[in-house]
């Protein structure tokens, strides 16, 4: 992990420093560090229940700052979806102002999440001037309920042009407004929604409004023809979030991790992840201390954050939440990112959220687990002990079913990125192709259904079973009805679907998006089949049966989608091309499917997404995908031209220089494995330098596509992602060479395995 000669314990400054290099200098620093740490100072004593959602302008802040026909107005809006009284919006502006200013805001801000994947905002201060002179601080229900942020400057696909520049966002206020503190005093921040001065949409929040409300009318819909009452539903998510951390003073000496989020060099290290030693392993103090802050930080703005433990990578680590309604769920995930990353600085580490930051060990997913509820809180998602009885369920469950199979393209279309591609199909993550995993029990109910038969008793809870371990001191467990398939990209878990492929870097919002439109067009579909084959005057029974063929006939339809398997095998591409099922292996391909005729067309049904909406989507994906595999293009050729060359040159000179020598003092001594090094050493050279043509050579290329995203995103697939790779290649084959302390870049041990 360090150079023999280097003692950890030797100061690293004065004149013998000046002999390392900046990677050796950091080493050591990381080895002193570590023999020099303390615990820090322990944190504010209040509990958990005094700090979680201090900070969050909620429903008890509300109720005691709004008068209360304007409190009782705003609850209308966020639990039942009426529409906003726009008469409230000064008194809720002067109780959010009072508040923020007592805690000592000086600033406000509309939060928002374009389509760059991020978030962006723009402060302005509650300071007015008075007809003396003086200032006082002010906010109106103007400010609060509208901004005008430049729109020219976010990705738009299209929509707009660079000299179109008008833009508003609009207060969303089913998500609460919170404070974001730092050193010098909080800002109050308000979660809004963002678009154009035509009202298209130029965010993620828009779209996924508008995909709630399908969602809620045809859910309500579907359960009103059950016999079920219900007012209004809504999807509920939990985001499981992975990520890796490594230290900030090694970070910086690699550009490729500052520029891309990933390296884009590294040879195999000697130890990985082979001996499965970090999943579920106890946490070292340093990143238990991120841990914590992170934590306490988060459920102040009332994110509700209940797991933490190490992934399978080294220094790869998780955090998961309860489930949240979607929208403030998608905003919550996008907050915690924003302060894992700004956290980890302040404890000397870099939080990396790249899907493949390293090569051959884990990458890093987004598991978006997603269900239904209703406004009582009812999980229409869950089976009960007796999943066959629950019409409810099942009827649900066959929408879903449905859903996946129509558009298994599009929502495989919400995981893609270029970070994404290095990590799908992998033995540690989904693969490409869809399907879904409902487990032992519900798959012998649905294909009781399908076959029109009485379920076996494994399926109707009469089987239900504990586990004894053969110890007497240890309880019997309770075992689940079935196991649970961790390669499978959208598995039932007990009560929600697990998409499982969504990346570790990207919103959440864009994929429940599609799984809110592509439920509501089946709940649709399910309930308007349900009106016509009803008879007019039907009884209950009449319906049930009317339901319960519609059931078996959709499943039926649809089985193919339905797979319990090893995703990762070989046999089960096959057998997936067999069924007729989607395998669409990289972001060009999936974002294919994203606007297609029948895309377009069910967006613009169900309130979603114009067709330009769309459309411009589709092409920022693309474009995205582009540059940010031209970024690390030119990275790589940085990096290779100027560092790696220059180290493997300074080593090729040194042997040369090493083998004169010797032959000089002895010419009858062999020194022909120190030739064929020299040859080694040589050859890799060369290679990397026709590698880095072949890689310029095809970047340039990439200007001649410059007419249609499209075949800009094929010709980075097809000729620079295989340039980059070959590059790596001879690389790589450089650091197993080149002596260690000449080679400029930390390596795999030191980036993932010093503490």
């Amino acid at each position: 992990m360090r150079s023999a000669h280097i003692d950890p314990h030797r100061p690293h400054t004065g004149p013998a420093a000046m002999s390392l290099t900046a990677r050796q200098v950091a080493v050591q620093n990381i080895a002193e560090g570590a023999r020099n740490r303390r615990s820090p100072a322990a944190g504010s004593s209040a509990s958990l229940p005094e700090i979680f959602g201090q900070n969050v302008f909620d429903d008890a802040v509300q109720r005691q700052r709004l008068p209360k026909a304007a409190y009782r107005a705003l609850r209308a809006t966020i639990e039942a979806g009426v529409e906003l009284d726009p008469s409230i919006a000064d008194a809720v502006a002067a109780g959010m102002k009072s508040w923020a200013v007592e805690r000592g805001a000086t600033h406000y801000t509309h939060w928002f999440q374009p389509m760059t994947g991020l978030t962006a905002e723009k402060h302005d201060s509650f300071l007015n001037h008075t007809s003396d002179g003086r200032v006082m601080m002010e906010f109106s229900g103007k400010e609060l309920v509208k901004g005008e942020p430049d729109a020219s400057s976010f990705p738009s696909g299209g929509i707009r042009a660079t000299f179109e520049a008008r833009g508003y966002t609009a207060w969303d206020p089913t998500s609460p407004a919170f404070l974001r503190e730092s050193d010098h005093g909080p800002t109050l921040t308000i979660p809004t929604a963002f678009c154009s001065w035509t009202g298209e949409a130029l965010d993620k929040k828009t779209p996924l409004l508008r995909s709630t409300q399908a969602l809620d009318k045809h859910a309500v819909r579907l359960l009103r023809l059950l016999g079920e009452r219900a007012d209004r539903v809504q999807s509920t998510v939990g985001a499981e979030q992975e990520y890796f951390l490594v230290d900030r003073r090694l970070w910086v000496l690699r550009p490729d991790l500052v520029h891309c989020g990933r390296t884009l060099f590294g040879a195999r290290p000697a130890k990985g992840q082979e001996l499965e030693d970090h999943y579920f392993g106890a946490i070292s103090e340093r990143v238990l201390n991120y841990m914590m802050e992170l934590e306490r930080e988060l459920w102040k703005l009332g994110i509700p954050i209940k797991t933490r433990h190490n992934e399978v990578a080294p220094h790869q680590y998780e955090l998961a939440p309860i489930f949240e309604h979607v929208t403030v769920a998608v905003d919550h995930n996008m907050l915690t990112m924003e302060l894992m990353k700004n956290l980890a600085e302040k404890h000397g580490l870099a939080c990396l959220l790249h899907e493949k930051p390293f090569a051959g060990v884990n990458g890093s997913g987004k598991h978006n687990n997603w269900s239904m509820s209703d406004e009582r809180g009812s999980n229409l998602l869950d089976p009960g002990t007796t999943p066959h009885e629950n019409l409810k369920f099942i009827v649900f469950l066959t929408a879903i079913v449905r859903a996946v199979d129509l558009h298994q393209g599009l929502l495989r279309a919400t995981a893609s990125g270029a970070g994404n591609d290095h990590r799908l199909g992998a033995n540690e993550a989904p693969p490409a192709i869809m399907s879904i995993y409902v487990g032992e029990q519900l798959e012998e109910v649905l294909n009781a259904l399908i076959e029109d038969r009485a379920p076996s008793s494994a399926s109707t809870g009469a089987s239900a079973s504990e586990l004894r371990l053969g110890v007497s001191t240890l309880p019997p467990l309770p075992r689940d009805t079935s196991d649970r398939n961790r390669t499978s990209p959208f598995a039932f878990t007990g009560n929600k679907f697990e998409f499982r492929s969504v990346g570790s870097s990207q919103s959440i919002a864009t994929a429940n998006i599609v799984l809110n439109t592509i439920v509501a067009e089946s709940l649709d579909h399910l309930s308007s089949e349900i009106e016509a084959r009803t008879p007019e005057g039907a009884g209950e029974q009449e319906r049930g049966a009317v339901i319960q063929e519609l059931v078996r006939e959709t499943l039926k339809q649809h089985e193919r989608i339905l797979f319990s398997g090893d995703n990762y095998s070989e046999e089960w591409v096959a057998e997936a091309e067999r069924r007729g099922l989607d395998n669409l292996r990289d972001t060009p391909r999936a974002l294919e499917h994203f606007a297609s005729e029948t895309n377009v067309a069910m967006f613009a049904e169900y309130g979603v997404f114009s067709a330009r909406e769309t459309n411009a989507r589709a092409n920022i994906m693309l474009l995205k995908y582009v540059h940010r595999v031209s970024v690390e293009a030119l990275s790589a050729r940085t990096i290779a031209a100027t560092s790696i060359v220059p180290a493997a040159a300074a080593f090729q000179e040194q042997l040369a220089r090493s083998i004169k020598a010797v032959t000089e003092v002895a010419a009858d001594l062999d020194v022909a494995p120190q030739i064929a090094l020299l040859g080694r050493v040589t050859g890799a050279i060369n290679s990397l330098q026709a590698a880095l043509g072949e890689l310029e050579l095809a970047h340039a290329a990439e200007a001649a596509h410059a007419g249609t995203e499209i075949a800009r995103a094929r010709h980075t697939r097809d000729e620079i992602l295989p340039a980059m790779a070959t590059l790596r290649v001879h690389a790589d084959t450089l650091e197993t060479l080149v002596d260690d302390d000449l080679w400029p870049l930390p390596k795999y041990d030191e980036l993932l395995l010093l503490d």
